[in-house]
């Protein structure tokens, strides 16, 4: 009996090379002029932890939110309130693996990541009628990665306004988180916001959401905080002007700016995702982080990414990195539904 009707397609999501939601593998790191290796919007792994102040393990956070995201088929990836398949849209959207960073030395670490980063926002897009740029959203890591693809990003859009989904401020100076070490031990997933802000990176219309971490002075935590930028929105907000005025709130603090979308996982409530370093009750439900998200179409994104995903603290059903996955899946919407004038 020959073989011919042994079927090797179907359902062949979960084996072979683990991409973020089964998307085509592109090597971005080496140019490709041909149209395989072009691309609108790219995944890139940042396996890299060793800048917290917590618990470690965001170095496989990449791993883990590309495992959440198997269950996603790009072809039948129909979402049920909008009608629309970000996958099967305008933009071709590709995962790039990591960038090998060293865990040896923060500094060389954040110079690959940055260096990759910029290779990988270089190479000719896809779809130029709808932006020369290709966009990135990266797979964290812990939260400094944030500092090196801000970085990259200022290379190509310039300053821009950052919403920063997270439990803590991380504008803290390196003074004082840090820095009393030794200025290696300042650059941190606590002060990266104040640095990008010495660096001109980010514009003075920025926010946070979701904040609910206790700050380490009375008073001069929060004026720095200021000083960086920075408006705030605490998790208990929402109780107060639900979900529609967080979304109206950072639409009108960033306004017609371009924008970074930071999204530390802590953000989220324990109870649905504690596969992170530095966790901290009270938080959002994973329901309502996608709401919120999912409500700031329109505005011009041109980064993003989902940090400090740490597996090894998840739980049998893996709450986390699924939570972590389908947040991705809305920035990439965010993106698509907003094409970039370069």
């Amino acid at each position: 009996m020959g073989d011919d009707f042994i079927d090797i397609e179907t359902d062949s999501d979960f084996f072979g090379l683990t991409t973020f939601a089964n998307l085509p593998y592109v090597n971005c790191f080496k140019p490709d002029e041909t149209e395989a290796g072009r691309y609108d919007i790219a995944i890139l792994g940042a396996p890299f932890d060793t800048s917290v102040t917590g618990r470690p393990g965001a170095r496989f956070g990449p791993a883990g939110i590309r495992r959440g995201s198997q269950r996603i088929a790009p072809g039948d990836a129909w979402n049920i309130y909008t009608g629309e398949n970000t996958f099967m849209s305008w933009a071709k959207i590709v995962d790039c693996g990591d960038v090998r960073m060293t865990f040896l030395d923060n500094r060389v670490a954040l110079k690959q990541l940055e260096k990759a980063h910029q290779i990988t926002s270089g190479q000719p897009s896809s779809t130029p009628a709808k932006g020369h740029i290709p966009r990135i959203v990266v797979l964290g890591g812990d939260h400094t990665t944030t500092l090196a693809a801000l970085r990259s990003t200022y290379d190509r859009f310039g300053a821009v306004s950052v919403i920063h989904f997270d439990s803590h401020l991380d504008t803290w100076d390196p003074k004082v988180l840090g820095g009393e070490l030794s200025s290696y031990a300042g650059v941190n997933h606590g002060t990266f916001l104040h640095i990008a802000h010495e660096e001109g990176l980010i514009l003075n219309s920025s926010i946070h959401a979701a904040v609910r971490a206790p700050v380490m002075r009375e008073k001069d935590d929060l004026s720095n905080d200021h000083r960086c930028g920075f408006s705030i929105i605490t998790a208990r907000d929402i109780d107060l002007i639900g979900a529609q005025g967080v979304i109206d709130a950072l639409k009108q603090r960033v306004g017609n700016n371009k924008v970074y979308i930071s999204l530390d996982i802590d953000s989220l409530d324990p109870a649905f995702a504690p596969a992170t370093g530095t966790s901290e009750p009270g938080g959002w439900s994973t329901r309502e982080m996608l709401t919120i998200i999912d409500g700031l179409k329109g505005l011009q994104v041109v980064g993003a990414d989902v940090v400090e995903v740490a597996p090894i603290y998840d739980n049998p059903g893996e709450t986390t990195v699924l939570a972590a996955a389908e947040i991705v899946q809305s920035l990439l919407t965010l993106m698509v539904q907003q094409p970039i004038d370069s």
